[in-house]
């Protein structure tokens, strides 16, 4: 263990995430470093301490991709905010580092998976506040997990497995389901390879844009946002023959084009068709997933995988790192996926639909997930959410301490960091301390054209609508109702 006084100031963010916050007051660092006996493994808990006005309050941060915690922004701003807050690295590598995968002798290293998959969130939470009240004297008042997209899974992962551990659990864009999105996230890929169809960015927009200006109006306003995008059936096939201009070329949408963005919409399925999991969600940006490489002297492109799902498959499926994803056919998908469900689910799965310890603890599970998500379908989430109301009783019940808001129009994580913003730690605060259950969660959000507009964030099932008179950009021009069944 060592114990550092920090001066503060700018703390510039490592890793490929980057990122820096500005005027950090002087804080306290602790550093405690575990190691499991027989596991040869480092795991690193650092526990920021403000040097005065310390808000009485705990918060632990997750990670993002294959980083286990924080890269020093988040810790930053939450001493900023006057959090005493603890992250842990799990003794792994950075967002795309996956190098600590395999062993040696070419098998995975389940004890790093555990670390990264649970255990290390779990003894974050219990050496942090053991930091927090030999510095302070004290225990913390309130305890909080803050975390998106992997650091969303990590914190369901504490309401099914560590259910004491938060007070309040705020859990964004969660990468629960993981050995089963992270296979299908390489769907996009697998399509344009078996197609032979690499469409660019560009074309990809065009059906994009085409199917919000359809969808766009569903609510009742034409405000640039889909706000249920599971409603929207704009079918691509209506584009075969329009004409795009691309990098100053003008191309002609194709049959196989609409055949390519069919399938990435439509999502993962066996060669007999039975759906797997969810594909890109209408609005989303299909290019992050369905990516490509700029032309050879020939002007032919192909494909450039997202590195997150193209490392799960190479490295813990195949267990060859170098093996080449683009070899993948359809029924060689489906394959990968049912092994990855059979090798994974039990131990990085995250989607364990029993809360009833969580909810006996008195703990609060708070979500919000971007409708226009391009990495994690929020349908997933969706339906985890369902599977609780049905472990648990119903929605009423599961609303008591579990709530999820849909964000139109909003990208992966983007919520406060530069698509949009909302104080969701605010209304999880105020919900734990003040027993405030939010109905709504209020939001400024980003449309394609870049405008910005107020709402109020639904809690699930329910979607907002527009009330058929007043101003689009504002949020008391719309209500919360009930989606129409269609």
């Amino acid at each position: 263990m060592t114990a550092v006084r920090q001066a503060g100031g700018t703390i510039q963010g490592t890793g490929v995430l980057g990122g820096s916050v500005d005027d950090v007051p002087a804080y306290c660092e602790v550093t405690v470093t575990l190691t499991h006996p027989g596991d040869n493994d480092h795991a690193k808990v650092r526990t920021w301490l403000p040097a005065r006005g310390w808000n009485g309050r705990f918060q632990a941060l997750g990670g993002s991709a294959y980083l286990a915690g924080d890269n020093g922004v988040g810790l930053g701003g939450a001493v900023k905010s006057g959090y005493a807050v603890t992250t842990t690295d799990a003794g792994v590598g950075d967002a795309l580092d996956t190098s600590w995968a395999l062993k040696s002798n070419g098998k995975v290293d389940t004890a790093l998976l555990k670390n990264f998959a649970s255990r290390s969130q779990h003894e974050a939470s219990v050496v942090g506040k053991q930091v927090v009240d030999g510095v302070y004297g004290k225990t913390p008042s309130y305890s909080y997990f803050n975390g998106c997209s992997t650091g969303g899974r990590q914190g369901y992962v504490e309401a099914q497995r560590y259910p004491d551990d938060y007070d309040g659990i705020l859990a964004n864009a969660p990468a629960v389901n993981w050995d089963e999105f992270e296979v299908a996230t390489l769907w996009p890929q697998v399509v344009m390879n078996n197609e032979k169809n690499h469409p660019s960015k560009c074309e990809f927009d065009a059906f994009t844009n085409a199917a919000v200006a359809s969808c766009d109006s569903l609510d009742g306003a034409k405000d640039g946002l889909v706000n249920d995008a599971s409603r929207c059936d704009f079918d691509p096939r209506r584009l075969i023959g329009t004409k795009v201009v691309c990098d100053g070329r003008e191309l002609t949408i194709t049959a196989s084009d609409a055949a390519v963005v069919r399938k990435i919409w439509d999502g993962p399925r066996t060669t007999s068709g039975k759906k797997l999991w969810a594909g890109v969600p209408i609005g989303a940006d299909i290019a992050t997933l369905a990516g490509v490489t700029p032309p050879d002297a020939n002007g032919d492109v192909k494909g450039a995988p997202f590195p997150v799902p193209t490392s799960w498959v190479t490295t813990w499926l195949k267990k060859q790192p170098s093996f080449d994803v683009s070899t993948i056919t359809y029924s060689q998908f489906t394959q990968l996926f049912r092994q990855s469900q059979v090798e994974y689910d039990k131990i990085i799965g995250s989607a364990d639909p029993d809360l009833s310890a969580f909810r006996k603890s008195g703990g609060k599970l708070l979500t919000w997930h971007g409708q226009a998500d391009q990495l994690i379908p929020a349908e997933g989430t969706v339906q985890y959410r369902k599977r609780v109301e049905q472990e648990l009783g119903g929605s009423k019940r599961v609303d008591d301490f579990y709530r999820l808001f849909l964000s139109p129009g909003t990208p992966h994580c983007a919520l406060n960091k530069g698509f949009g913003a909302t104080d969701d730690l605010g209304a999880l605060r105020a919900w734990v301390e003040r027993d405030m259950a939010p109905a709504t969660l209020s939001a400024t959000l980003v449309t394609g054209s870049g405008k910005t507009v107020d709402r109020d964030l639904c809690s699930y099932p329910k979607v907002s609508r527009y009330q058929g008179h007043g101003d689009t950009s504002a949020a008391s021009s719309f209500r919360c109702v009930l989606p129409s069944r269609r």
